[in-house]
């Protein structure tokens, strides 16, 4: 299958009064045509500032210092703005986390979500009101042609965050990114906004980019998973590999602190001190001072990439054949036991 985005050693810095913050550190990843990839990590990894520097949408003290995103072979950092705009919202378009600074408050939403489809397609205004109705019903939202006349603050959280999916789908993007889509919803909604991105993706065939710092989240809605830790990404493979045959002590941490349908009477495990600043990185491995298992060398130098399989890789020098080996935590081997699917990605 081929790769229709592609993110090649990006880097981007954050210039504040603090200092220089490397926000994100040399990531790489792709995403194929359909494909779902989730970036998960904690808050401050780079998730979003990654995502952001791929549409270039970037606040004003950031830049991008090294590598490229290709989009079908073009890499969009070289693009004029007036160019990327044309791809912007119509080949890529983003869910952003806010509906509320998302949507215009002094604008009708049936006049926003139409705005987005005369900006990207040459069509008349009555043909986008057709559609900004068609899509306000494929979102869920019910009596259309009434609340198509309707202000945002007339609506509720979930209901503003499916107008907010309609004007990221208005123009059929190819790729569209979620940032963080359910994080201010109650669980019902959650799952509802997740169906409704499922849906919306088998109907136009899109690419999904899902962020979040949970796991469990993306649990049925990810082919593939990227865990990121302090600008870089620790951990990758398809979903099935990091649920049940995860290698990296941050991504067994992540795991640990989610619950299960088992979960009962039982305190959720931490993952123990923070993030670094990322403006004064400590040498070596950046998840060493919080990582149980870590080894001299982590306190030393960066651990490569190590391939466990053709999808799957991590950067932890407990891969090396010179580490010692050690035991697979208990929650990870419990998963195991316990469900069925575990064995199957293990063998």
């Amino acid at each position: 299958m081929m790769d229709m985005l592609a993110v090649k050693h990006l880097s981007v810095a954050f210039d504040t009064v603090a200092g220089r913050v490397q926000a994100v550190r040399n990531v790489s990843f792709s995403l194929c045509r359909g494909e779902t990839l989730a970036l998960v990590g904690e808050s401050g990894c780079g998730k979003s500032a990654t995502c952001r520097a791929i549409m270039r949408l970037l606040a004003r003290n950031a830049q991008i210092t090294e590598g490229s995103v290709e989009l079908d072979g073009q890499d969009l950092l070289k693009l004029s703005s007036s160019a990327m705009r044309k791809i912007r919202g119509n080949r890529i378009a983003m869910i952003f986390q806010d509906p509320m600074t998302a949507l215009d408050p002094t604008m009708k939403i049936g006049r926003q979500i139409a705005e987005t489809i005369t900006l990207h397609r040459r069509v008349s205004h009555a043909a986008a009101n057709r559609r900004a109705l068609e899509l306000l019903a494929q979102v869920g939202i019910e009596d259309a042609p009434r609340r198509f006349h309707q202000y945002p603050h007339e609506f509720s959280g979930g209901q503003r965050q499916r107008i907010v999916i309609a004007i990221a789908l208005a123009a059929d993007p190819d790729i569209l990114i979620a940032d963080e889509p359910t994080t201010a919803l109650d669980v019902t909604m959650q799952a509802q906004i997740l169906d409704l991105i499922r849906a919306s993706q088998a109907r136009t065939g899109a690419s999904v980019i899902f962020i979040t710092h949970d796991l469990g989240v993306v649990a049925n809605v990810a082919d593939r998973v990227a865990i990121m830790y302090a600008g870089k990404i620790v951990e990758t493979g398809t979903s099935q590999e990091i649920f049940y045959d995860p290698r990296h002590p941050y991504t067994w941490g992540l795991l640990a602190s989610m619950p299960t349908l088992n979960t009962s009477g039982e305190r959720l495990r931490a993952i123990p001190g923070t993030p670094p600043t990322l403006i004064h990185l400590p040498q070596g491995d950046a998840f060493a001072p919080r990582n149980p298992y870590a080894l001299e060398a982590d306190f030393l130098a960066e651990p490569p990439m190590f391939k466990i399989s053709d999808t799957h890789y991590a950067a932890t020098w407990l891969l090396d054949p010179r580490a010692p080996r050690i035991d697979v935590p208990d929650f990870i081997q419990k998963r195991w036991e316990e469900d069925p699917c575990a064995s199957k990605s293990r063998s």
